[in-house]
């Protein structure tokens, strides 16, 4: 079920795309481990990577739409989900410029300006990538505050004000900004060239490869061809943007916990402590199985949502859910694996030879990107009544969207809001599906209960607006949809890369004990009423301890990775 760059096996219905996928693995095998560790530790800026990016026209082809450009090109998020894993299996410094190209082209293709999105596919085929400057120091991501305004002059506008946390900025030729029009309550977008003379690149805000910039624009001239967006559009070419963007995070947690799985496995296999090795010691064994469980369950769920991203429309807007979905409880379980895995290396996941070392000290940060874990899970919230007790019938079924199509929608996404209104189809029946697994049929009734809680006792006004009680409540809820796309994506595998039964269960285990876990944090917040509490608590279940099925995993899905895969020295 795990990358291996030395067996790529996604299929593609070109041969194009898997070009993509080899040539960005030879890119980093023929540099080597020693040099990628070098120049992680001595902040050495990626220009041979964007050079070859540029020189493969890998970006050109993945970001492009196809109306705007050569015949390999199309926005395909499908392919762009395996370009993310792999960048991120080498480490976040090199998901990161893709992931704010990606974010910084949205408003451009988002916009009307047809001028804009043409020099934006011809910078692309030049090797250029882009910025999305958004945040600012004051007011972070808070898209309802800018302090970047556009004042009137003759012939357009000029632009003052600073951006903060922007990757990219130090060499983006269309840094899409964020601002207002000066004396109204008009936002806007337009595109900021970083060699301008009135761009002023003020500093590098991280200790890392990345560049990731405070700028700022001083008496910056704006004219119409600059505006990407302006009004209301400009607001919801920024949400939209993260709407599809976000989505990206969860791969780039399954790459890096993905080689860092290799490293621990091959590590503990091969290591002798008191005449034993330590993968036989039990608590190791336990830790990497529920390491490696919570990998699968990762890559399972992104897999399946991209699905529902490529087939969104107006009509069917359940990746509104799947997206922020992914990258919340993904990137969270991208920390609990690593910190298992270091559980078992200790000492060795701090040398600094190791792949390890550096995503011990980056995973962390994706929980952290494009809104916090909190933020979404809060925004799951308000798909919980539709999705749980009012399922549609008329929602068409989902299969595999690994088609050579152009995602367009996502780029005519329309107005924000809305998301009470989003309806679901029944969660209910992949667990049906699966209802012989002892460890399914015990998330059902644990589900059940929350259901029953939210009908008889909801929260009511005041918990709402308690964010505390609110995230206790979000991340019960959150496992829901977790749960079943899984399901689903292992009834949609090919065979030789389905989830087998015991490791489904093994799986299954897992989410029981963390649903476990988090209904005992709601019964215990403050603002929990006895009733509540009394639901909580009626959640619990124990898992089903099968030996059988935990040896099969181990054997099967643990063992192979000893020595499975090494990067080239």
């Amino acid at each position: 079920m795990l990358l291996n760059p030395n067996h790529l096996q996604r299929r593609y219905p070109d041969r194009r795309s898997g070009e993509i996928m080899a040539a960005t693995v030879d890119f980093f095998e023929s540099r080597g481990k020693a040099r990628l560790k070098a120049d992680d530790h001595d902040r050495v800026w990626y220009s041979d990577f964007l050079d070859h990016i540029g020189r493969e026209r890998i970006f050109a082809s993945l970001l492009t739409p196809s109306a705007y450009g050569a015949d390999d090109c199309r926005w395909d998020t499908y392919r762009i989900s395996e370009f993310a894993e792999i960048v991120g299996f080498y480490g976040l410094s090199y998901w990161y410029p893709f992931q704010v190209t990606a974010l910084g082209l949205g408003p451009i293709w988002m916009s009307a300006n047809t001028e804009a999105k043409r020099k934006a596919a011809a910078q692309l085929e030049a090797g250029e990538v882009f910025a999305f400057g958004l945040s600012e120091q004051t007011h972070g991501a808070d898209v309802y505050q800018t302090d970047m305004v556009l004042t009137p002059c003759d012939g357009g506008w000029v632009a003052n004000g600073e951006k903060y946390y922007i990757g990219n900025a130090n060499v983006a030729r269309m840094v899409s900004t964020f601002g207002k029009i000066a004396g109204t309550d008009d936002y806007v977008f337009f595109a900021a060239d970083s060699r301008h003379r009135r761009y002023e690149l003020i500093k590098n805000v991280v200790n890392s490869q990345n560049f990731v910039a405070n700028y700022a624009l001083r008496d910056y001239p704006v004219t119409e061809a600059d505006l990407l967006h302006r009004g209301p559009d400009a607001f919801h070419a920024a949400l939209n943007t993260v709407n599809v963007c976000k989505y990206n995070l969860g791969w780039g947690a399954v790459g890096m916990c993905t080689h860092a799985m290799y490293e621990a496995v091959t590590h503990a296999s091969n290591r002798i402590l008191y005449g034993t090795v330590v993968t036989d010691f039990s608590h190791v064994r336990r830790l990497l199985v529920d390491a490696y469980v919570r990998l699968a369950a990762m890559k399972l769920v992104a897999t399946r949502a991209c699905d529902y991203m490529r087939s969104a429309s107006q009509s069917d807007r359940r990746y509104l859910l799947y997206s922020p979905l992914t990258k919340a409880k993904i990137t969270s379980e991208g920390e609990r694996v690593i910190t298992a895995l270091w559980d078992v290396i200790a000492a060795k996941g701090v040398e600094k030879d190791t792949i390890f070392e550096a995503m011990t000290r980056e995973i962390g940060l994706l929980p952290r990107l494009e809104g916090t874990v909190h933020i979404n899970v809060g925004l799951l919230a308000k798909f919980m009544p539709n999705f749980l007790f009012a399922p549609s019938s008329e929602l068409p079924a989902i299969g595999r969207r690994d088609d050579a199509a152009d995602d367009t929608f996502l780029f005519a996404q329309g107005p924000t809001g809305g998301l009470g209104k989003v309806r679901f189809h029944d969660w209910r029946a992949p667990f049906e599906a699966f209802a012989h697994l002892p460890n399914v049929a015990l998330l059902r009734q644990q589900i059940e209960v929350l259901a029953e809680m939210l009908a008889s006792a909801a929260p009511d006004a005041a918990q709402q607006k308690d964010l505390d009680f609110a995230f206790a409540v979000g991340q019960l809820f959150a496992t829901v949809p977790y749960a079943q796309l899984i399901l689903e994506e292992a009834g949609l595998s090919a065979p030789e890369q389905a989830a087998d039964g015991a490791l489904l269960d093994e799986i299954f285990a897992v989410l029981v004990k963390d649903f476990n876990a988090y209904a005992v944090d709601l019964a215990d917040k403050p603002a929990t009423t006895d009733a509540q509490a009394r639901f909580a608590l009626r959640m619990i279940r124990r898992p089903v301890h099968d030996s059988a099925r935990y040896d099969q995993v181990w054997k099967e899905h643990l063992q192979p990775l000893n020595g499975a895969y090494q990067m080239r020295p």
